[in-house]
């Protein structure tokens, strides 16, 4: 079923990628919390969600794509975000800076 605008018109293809850019922020978020206040989380779909994400950011035009940069670096600070306080939640101690990240704005 394709996604719509409020006045019925398909959304196209970027436009769906930011809803679902926006949906796995909230999504991540979301379990952020609850792994802060010990909930156990079930984090499965999850890394298909990105991945489809990705892969069909990787399939737009070079500047459609480009785009879309800010809503997957914002992803990756959730994601960042998440893993962080998943390793805080395990060890009591918040988790050392990594290689690879995006520097914190």
């Amino acid at each position: 079923m394709a996604q719509t605008q409020p006045q019925g018109i398909p959304l196209d293809r970027p436009q769906r990628l930011t809803v679902l850019a926006s949906r796995l922020s909230r999504t991540i978020g979301i379990a952020r919390a609850l792994a802060q206040n010990g909930r156990t989380i079930d984090l499965t779909g999850l890394d298909d969600g990105i991945g489809m994400l990705c892969a069909q950011t990787l399939d737009l035009p070079t500047q459609e794509g480009r785009a879309l940069l800010p809503l997957l670096a914002d992803v990756l600070q959730q994601v960042n975000a998440l893993t962080a306080a998943l390793h805080e939640a395990q060890t009591g101690q918040a988790p050392q800076a990594q290689a690879g990240r995006l520097p914190q704005a």
